[in-house]
């Protein structure tokens, strides 16, 4: 048994391990094998203890580690595999201009709960964007590489014609090892601490006017002249507001652009292209409408309530950016280290502990983050040296980091941005939401928790012990970091708005952490946690308002009832069987999402996939809740969803696991997820996942998702609990189990519960002969044959 209890940090093991120090926890007692490090975390990141410093230990003669990265450096690596593109580290009076206009549009955000501005939300929106536009274009670099002109000398210019990556830029520190993370630190160096140029300031300026233009009590020829006078020429609008109009698509896709990548640009150029140009198509063609002119589809993007200033760009003003303040605020309250260490704590003592930390690290910090790629970082950063001592390979812990990761887009109370869209589109209360994703939470952590003990058998992990403070201790001293989070649940369940739940709940937050004199919030530090969760919203909002392009489209045109027709179509081209179509179009559906999902982020992806795939779903009677659930889910999976998996590549920068295997030992743990979102759609009876019908409907709807879930980890994982391997026939009898239980009908929930039945049979029978053939012997020769 490997202890972290020795004097000088080594385990005692035939391999050398570097040393490592002890340092004590919030509450004065020892937490082993993990430093933590000395500057409290960036606004609105979690930054727990540093990963370990010793080189990895050998599997199979590669390296099983990474090396360590700087602590400083842990949200920028966090930033490099997220929907987001890293911003830039800006200092001197950019900096102060920036933390100022943030804290202007984060006290814009608060005063808009108590005291919502006379002229109505759609006022609001535009001021709004108006002071988060222009900050994108301070904040997030433009990344082109252009020639660099040679000064005398042969420097390189700091022109215009240069990239601004290299624009004041600080030498990258390279690292050696052979993990990615080092790499991915030094690019990300040259990039994070560039400066503004001065075609930076010019479109944050630009975007300033236009995005004010609306509300600006002036006359432009025809155009201009106020807010009344805007919207009164909705459908007319003049030539000042076409060009305005103009100029705040083109900025609104270059920031994107900035923020994503080009593929969000391209998604809304090609629907602008077709809003454009779809009166051309044969008239006979499905998804053919009569063509609109530029300037009605201006007129729908600029002066009407589904374009810029849609719902999206509202779930972003209203919701997301409070719970980014909130994020913020408990994290710089020492909320992440404490759930991480709590983690720790509670299994420090079984022989899966190192899995189960990980795991449960996960959804407490998903309850803060919601986001995949930042809670694996972070997660991974700690409990990584632990896997590692445990015996895990690099790559099976980096799926096990990165599936615990994307569980913090589906974990309650903070689910990710488009959880509030679904709240917004369907005209009910968050809360709510929070419910339909409970069970379904439950499940998916269910499943990973069933790999974790079925790969601790299978490969032969050893129980490490890590020296940790009593959990009831942690709670007593440190457990008021849930108080906020009960109240924010309690709040919304006697009716209050998520808005003013969620402000009250920062504020309590803020309060305790006078308890703590290492985490708190002095007024600076307050001041901080504004400014970097207004930051961390720059990029969803630039989504959001980008949005508006897809979704005005789809309403002018028509869109979304044709392509969900043409999807309903190829489903029954196959069967005129009722239930046979819409099981075929929930696949199809889940495969469009999938694929959505690994080219645009996972908000613009729920949008996409509900104005087009979602009229598809409703058609064929499946409820309101269980369509958007199902779109939703697929929409957060991108990150787990080879070839891009930006939480597993995430994980295999902190492991320095092989990149591939990583990604589908992900899909691995991640399997319910898939699976679950199917059987809310495909029978009535799925209802019950999302806590809609009776409690006996909720019960047998989640004990046989369970049974599901259970059975697809042994087919997944090829071992059965408390019993031994699986071969090919059990699991493959498990996987058809599963897949038929599904269906949530009794025929098949006893059609699936006998196969279940079958398969364990099969493994007890194995287990028999391999006692009869040679005792532990036959059964060790097994466990070696599948561990490798």
């Amino acid at each position: 048994m490997a202890s972290t209890r020795s004097p000088d940090g080594s385990p005692p093991t035939p391999r050398r391990p570097a040393p490592e120090e002890a340092v004590n926890g919030p509450d004065g007692s020892t937490q082993g094998r993990v430093r933590t490090p000395e500057k409290p975390a960036a606004p609105g990141r979690t930054v727990p203890a540093a990963v370990d410093e010793t080189p990895a230990e050998q599997h199979g003669g590669r390296s099983g580690g990474a090396p360590r990265p700087d602590p400083d450096a842990l949200p920028e690596l966090a930033a490099q595999f997220e929907d987001e593109k890293p911003g830039r580290t800006l200092t001197g009076a950019t900096n102060l201009l920036v933390g100022a206009a943030a804290v202007a549009v984060g006290l814009l955000a608060l005063w808009q709960v108590f005291r919502p501005l006379p002229q109505g939300s759609k006022y609001y929106l535009i001021v709004f964007l108006a002071g988060v536009l222009p900050l994108v274009f301070l904040a997030y670099p433009a990344g082109l590489r252009l020639p660099a002109r040679r000064r005398p000398g042969g420097r390189a210019g700091s022109g215009g014609e240069q990239a601004d990556e290299h624009i004041g830029a600080r030498p990258a520190r390279r690292r050696s090892g052979a993990g990615g993370a080092g790499r991915r630190i030094e690019r990300s160096g040259t990039v994070n601490r560039s400066r503004p140029t001065v075609v930076d300031w010019s479109l944050a300026a630009l975007a300033l006017i236009a995005c004010l233009y609306p509300v600006l009590p002036i006359a432009f020829g025809s155009g201009g002249g106020g807010y009344d006078a805007f919207l009164d020429r909705q459908g007319l609008l003049a030539p000042a507001d076409l060009a305005m109009g103009t100029v705040l698509l083109l900025l609104l896709l270059e920031a994107c652009r900035r923020t994503t990548g080009w593929i969000l640009p391209a998604v809304c150029l090609l629907f602008l292209g077709y809003g454009y140009y779809g009166g051309l198509l044969p008239q006979s063609w499905p998804v053919a409408h009569a063509g609109l002119d530029f300037g009605q589809l201006v007129d729908a993007f600029y002066n009407s309530d589904s374009g810029f200033y849609g719902t999206p760009l509202d779930v972003a003003a209203s919701y997301i950016v409070l719970f980014t303040i909130y994020g913020a605020v408990l994290d710089l309250s020492g909320a992440g280290r404490f759930f991480v260490e709590l983690s720790s704590a509670a299994f420090r003592r079984s022989r899966t502990a190192a899995g189960r930390t990980a795991v449960a690290s996960g959804f407490l910090l998903g309850t803060v983050s919601g986001s995949g790629a930042a809670t694996t970082v972070s997660i991974g950063a700690v409990t990584w040296p632990i896997l590692r001592r445990a015996g895990y390979p690099a790559e099976r812990a980096g799926g096990m980091l990165a599936a615990a990761g994307v569980g913090a887009i589906l974990s309650p109370p903070t689910l990710g941005a488009a959880a509030f869209i679904i709240a917004e589109y369907l005209g009910v209360s968050y809360l709510q939401v929070l419910g339909w994703a409970t069970v379904p939470t439950v499940l998916y952590y269910l499943g990973i928790l069933l790999s974790v003990e079925i790969d601790a058998r299978r490969s032969g992990v050893r129980a490490v012990v890590v020296d940790a403070a009593s959990p009831w201790r942690l709670l007593g001293r440190f457990g008021y970091h849930f108080a906020s989070l009960i109240v924010i649940i309690v709040l919304l369940a006697v009716g209050m708005s998520a808005t003013r739940a969620v402000v009250l709940a920062t504020v309590l937050a803020a309060l305790l952490s006078l308890l703590d004199r290492a985490h708190r919030l002095t007024p600076g530090r307050l001041t901080a946690a504004l400014v970097g969760g207004v930051r961390g919203v720059l990029a969803v909002t630039a989504v959001c308002a980008a949005a508006g392009i897809i979704t005005a489209t789809t309403t002018k045109t028509g869109l979304g009832p044709q392509a969900a027709a043409l999807l309903v179509d190829g489903a029954r081209a196959v069967s005129d069987d009722p239930a046979v179509v819409l099981v075929l179009t929930a696949v199809l559906a889940a495969v469009a999402l999938t694929l959505l999902g690994l080219a645009v982020p996972v908000t613009a992806s729920f949008v996409i996939g509900w104005v087009i795939i979602g009229p598809a779903l409703l058609d064929l009677g499946v409820a309101a809740p269980a369509a958007a659930m199902f779109v939703f889910y697929f929409a957060v999976l991108s990150e787990a969803s080879p070839p891009t998996a930006l939480a597993a590549v995430a994980a295999a920068a902190v492991t320095g696991g092989r990149l591939v295997p990583t990604m589908w030992q992900t899909l691995r743990y991640a399997l319910p997820a898939y699976l679950i979102p199917i059987a809310f759609v495909i029978t009535p009876a799925g209802l019950g996942l999302l806590g809609i019908g009776g409690p006996r409907q909720v019960l047998t709807a989640t004990v046989v998702l369970a049974l599901s879930v259970a059975v697809l980890a042994v087919a997944a994982g090829g071992w059965l609990p408390g019993v031994g391997p699986a071969g090919t026939p059990e699991r493959v009898l498990a996987a058809l189990a599963g897949v038929v239980l599904l269906r949530l009908e009794p025929v098949a929930v006893a059609i699936g519960v006998g196969l279940a039945a079958v398969a364990v049979a099969g493994v007890l029978v194995r287990r028999g002969s391999a006692g009869r053939s040679g005792g532990r012997a036959g059964t060790s020769a097994e466990l070696k044959e599948v561990t490798q």
